[in-house]
């Protein structure tokens, strides 16, 4: 059997394609993975339910819904989520970021620009800058914003008219709203991570757009290493696809253990990063306590990183706890490193600073 050409191997007297039109081809078959509609979107049904009450009723009384946060890990749909905002109710849709928003003129250049009832997305709100979010208060509140004009004493402020617009917002870290800000959210959704029959689902749609044949042994191998998260499943499953392609093999269970085995996926999701951490806690340590930045020092990454990245999925499944003396490796974890607890016996386990 003749294999195909690698992608990106350019055929002799053929020219080669665009990075630009490449580009937007990816972009493309990304969007095409994302749900259109809450009908098509898998898991979150409490969310779902929520949304679809308030989309109807605005639609029936035939105004803009009410400003939407929705909060929780990343990679659980919330950018989706927004998109099905927009396109349920045949609304048009303007994408933004926290970051990107550094002063109050970005935001008021972005409001000012608004149709009427467009939904304005904004991802990892909880970054914008102060300022921003002072007017943003005014805006969602009574459609308007004061733009000062001058400087010093001269300094006279505008008021400036908006178009209705829904605000759907996204955030990691709802926690670090102001309050202010978070009060003027007509419903906040905080969404969940996936049990493994709904990643299931979802691996199972990607795979049909994705024209792979997969048997169902393979989706739930998969569904079970990817955390909780279809971002992660969706990832998984184009190495999985990848590996399949090149060895010229069936997408099967086999080839499922062999990708994700090359790619440093272990049987319960932790990757390379995340067994440094616990080696390094369990084998250096002792199993701690251990601080933060001596841990980032020890496995060569910022603080930062390792607080959110890796700690949050360890602490999901039970095998680190954060303690006022640094962070604790768990029995769980010596048990599935295959290692001794050296103070298991008389060691009182520590409790978790949200109980404490």
């Amino acid at each position: 059997m003749s294999a195909e050409p690698f992608a990106g191997t350019p055929d002799p007297g053929v020219e080669l394609t665009s990075p630009l039109l490449e580009g937007e081809a990816e972009l493309a078959f990304e969007g095409a993975l994302r749900p259109r509609s809450l009908r098509e979107f898998v898991g979150q049904q409490k969310v779902r339910g929520q949304l679809q009450l308030m989309l109807t009723a605005a639609t029936m009384q035939n105004r803009t819904p009410d400003h939407i946060l929705l909060a929780g890990p990343p990679g659980l749909g919330k950018t989706t989520l927004a998109m099905i905002i927009a396109y349920e109710g045949n609304r048009p849709l303007r994408m933004s970021s926290g970051p990107a928003i550094q002063h109050a003129g970005d935001l008021a250049a972005v409001l000012s620009s608004l149709v009427p009832g467009e939904v304005l997305f904004i991802d990892e709100i909880h970054r914008m800058a102060r300022s921003a979010e002072e007017m943003l208060y005014l805006a969602m509140e009574d459609f308007r914003i004061d733009i000062m004009v001058g400087k010093g004493a001269g300094a006279t402020s505008v008021p400036l008219d908006l178009a209705p617009f829904t605000l759907v917002g996204a955030t990691t870290r709802s926690g670090m709203l102001p309050n202010p800000l978070r009060d003027r959210f007509g419903f906040t959704a905080h969404l969940e991570f996936y049990a493994s029959q709904e990643l299931e689902q979802v691996l199972a749609r990607a795979a049909t757009m994705l024209d792979l044949d997969i048997d169902r042994e393979a989706i739930a191998e998969i569904a079970g290493r990817c955390r909780g998260t279809p971002r992660i499943a969706n990832r998984l499953l184009r190495r999985v696809r990848d590996y399949a392609l090149v060895h010229g093999g069936a997408a099967n269970l086999a080839a499922v253990h062999a990708a994700l085995e090359l790619y440093d996926v272990d049987p319960i999701g932790l990757d390379r990063l995340d067994r440094e951490v616990m080696n390094i806690i369990l084998t250096r340590f002792g199993g701690g306590p251990v601080g933060l930045n001596t841990l980032a020092v020890s496995v060569g990454e910022e603080s930062e990183t390792v607080e959110s990245v890796v700690e949050p999925f360890l602490v999901r499944i039970g095998f680190l706890t954060r303690t006022p003396r640094g962070r604790l490796a768990t029995a769980a974890a010596w048990r599935h490193f295959g290692l001794a607890d050296p103070n298991d016996v008389g060691r009182q386990p520590a409790l978790p600073l949200d109980d404490l």
